[in-house]
């Protein structure tokens, strides 16, 4: 049995703990629950020996900035971003308040992190990219549509994370001989009709990228997909667990739960700058 950590308090208070997510919290409650197991494992208790503040954008990305400096200005311990958007827009806000990601993707480019191993900085967590998980969607996407030729992107290309996932795939799809096509969507409202163009464009399967957005909306894009008879590939079981076909990547809930380690670990006096980046 984990003792509770009562020689965490502050100042006669329990530390306050800030959750930041972009996507809309209904959707993402099974990712909140992950992270309060882990740290129910780790020995802390709401409103016994720690507090936890949620914030959500529910789908509505424009509002994170807003959200963060609010949440900043509670002064919490440590905030817990649920994406590398809501990272970013908390490191915006403030260089000092320490940051945790279980999905922080592109960090070194982004200017969150120095390097993986030695971050630096107040930005820290899990990054859910391993060399050669986009190759094998692609692959996928010919196992599952033999002779596929063209393959559709799905994802909202004004986040931080979809880009670089675009670029990865165009690059893999030239040197299988497969052509890519992404429409531009810039937010949930954009997807019914990108999925209708990605169906008359005559796409032979379709892979949706990894960001909130189409996690927040994967009940949708399933239904979507269905109707306009488009086989998907998705980076996150939860895709498959609400209609999609298959999908092919780490086990997001564990990076949730898993984050609460790092969570502990500043809390219990670690910068998150020496907190090297994990991977699942």
């Amino acid at each position: 049995m984990v003792p509770d950590k009562v020689d965490a308090q502050v100042g006669g208070k329990w530390p306050l703990v800030g959750y930041l997510a972009g996507g809309k919290q209904a959707v993402v409650s099974d990712l909140v629950s992950a992270f309060q197991a882990g740290m129910r494992e780790l020995g802390y208790s709401e409103g016994h020996n720690i507090d936890i503040v949620y914030r959500f954008a529910e789908g509505q990305e424009e509002r994170l900035p807003s959200l963060a400096a609010k949440l900043v200005g509670l002064k919490p311990a440590v905030i817990l971003a649920g994406a590398v958007n809501a990272a970013v827009t908390t490191k915006n806000v403030s260089a000092t308040i320490a940051i945790v990601s279980p999905a922080l993707a592109d960090a070194v480019h982004l200017g969150l992190i120095a390097s993986e191993a030695q971050p630096g900085g107040n930005v820290t967590g899990i990054t859910p990219y391993i060399a050669g998980l986009l190759t094998k969607q692609m692959e996928l996407a010919r196992e599952v549509v033999p002779g596929a030729s063209k393959v559709g992107l799905l994802g909202n290309m004004n986040g931080p994370k979809a880009p670089p996932q675009r670029e990865e795939l165009e690059a893999v799809g030239r040197k299988l001989g497969i052509r890519t096509f992404t429409p531009e969507i810039r937010g949930p409202a954009e997807v019914d009709s990108a999925i209708q163009t990605l169906a008359s464009d005559g796409v032979d399967a379709v892979i949706v990228l990894q960001t909130s957005m189409t996690l927040s909306e994967r009940r949708s894009i399933a239904v979507l997909a269905a109707a306009n008879r488009l086989p998907m590939i998705y980076g996150y079981r939860e895709h498959v667990a609400d209609g999609g076909l298959i999908s092919y990547g780490v086990d997001l809930r564990w990076c949730f739960c898993h984050a609460a380690t790092f969570v502990d670990k500043i809390l219990e006096g670690t910068a998150p700058g020496d907190l090297p980046l994990e991977f699942p």
